[in-house]
């Protein structure tokens, strides 16, 4: 039987983690068109502390109040009279636009995955904003394709850890940045080499690239400018690149706006059962320590995903 009331994070106002509200509301009922999902894990991304901060206004006003977080996996225990395809009682994962930080959501079927035998629910959470967001940069958008030479800012990150993986198992050469405390990690995830870059501004000791991942902005995307070979591309997946210097040195400037598809979501799922790549956890939290998870995120130095453990 589905609970009458259950627990879940609202925002009402943007600001500091003490917005953050732990509270009960009706549990969702589906649509004809959708699903209700026992929530099982939600991933904690950057996206998620810079909308409640109120970057984003200006872009993507939020209406309060509303749910955080984007990415979920949990099991299906209700279904509306359209649905088709998807069954209670499976596992599913996805990309929710109406909140995550919850015991249930309802979600309409064409926006979920089901889960491949072997795929965790931890695992699941990192596919969405994490490895799909590496796969549409690199693979969608910049055409990576073997023997190419390509530096990922941010290796050790929720982005990055995937980027390297990816690229390696494509064939290109990887170097990848990152602090002291995880070149160790972003070795063992496959990169040919890594820069300290507390220790080694990377464009003193790079040159030539064919593909710069950036998922840092600001000072990074500017230097790195300097170490891509004409005919190459720039892609950030946090800032629009300035097109007008791309044109002056014959360099591809992307940054994505589209939404990565199911069948991404798919292969990704398959590629992580299968363990041809790994996704790992930084650091996982209850429901009700949400903001402690967004302090940790908003550090910026985690190696891997950040999550909400909801339901066991």
């Amino acid at each position: 039987m589905l609970p009458s009331m259950i627990n879940t994070i609202r925002v009402h106002e943007y600001g500091n983690t003490d917005v953050l509200k732990y509270e009960q509301i009706e549990c969702p009922q589906p649509s004809n068109n959708e699903v209700l999902v026992r929530v099982h894990v939600a991933a904690v991304l950057p996206i998620d502390w810079k909308i409640r901060q109120g970057y984003l206004q200006k872009f993507n006003p939020m209406n309060f109040p509303y749910t955080p977080g984007t990415s979920f996996s949990g099991v299906v225990v209700a279904i509306g009279k359209s649905v088709k395809e998807i069954k209670v009682g499976q596992m599913v994962f996805g990309r929710s636009p109406n909140g995550a930080y919850t015991e249930y959501l309802a979600i309409k079927e064409c926006d979920i995955v089901l889960m491949p035998t072997g795929l965790t629910f931890e695992e699941a959470v990192t596919i969405s904003g994490g490895a799909a967001t590496a796969w549409h940069a690199l693979i969608t958008e910049s055409g990576l394709k073997k023997g190419n030479k390509v530096l990922i800012h941010g290796a050790a990150g929720g982005v990055g850890q995937f980027a390297v993986q990816l690229a390696k198992l494509v064939g290109a050469e990887v170097i990848g940045t990152a602090s002291t405390k995880n070149l160790e990690f972003v070795k063992a995830l496959g990169a040919n080499s890594v820069i300290d870059y507390t220790q080694t501004q990377f464009e003193k000791v790079v040159d030539k690239v064919d593909i710069v991942l950036d998922t840092i902005g600001g000072d990074t995307l500017d230097r790195s400018w300097s170490i891509v070979k004409a005919g190459g591309t720039i892609v950030s997946i946090v800032a629009f690149p300035n097109v007008e210097i791309a044109k002056q040195l014959n360099i591809t400037a992307i940054k994505p706006t589209q939404i990565p598809t199911n069948e991404v979501f798919s292969k990704i799922a398959k590629l992580i059962a299968q363990k041809e790549l790994t996704a790992n956890i930084s650091k996982s939290f209850r429901l009700n320590e949400v903001a402690e998870a967004h302090k940790l995120s908003q550090t910026g130095h985690g190696n891997g995903r950040i999550i909400l453990k909801i339901h066991e």
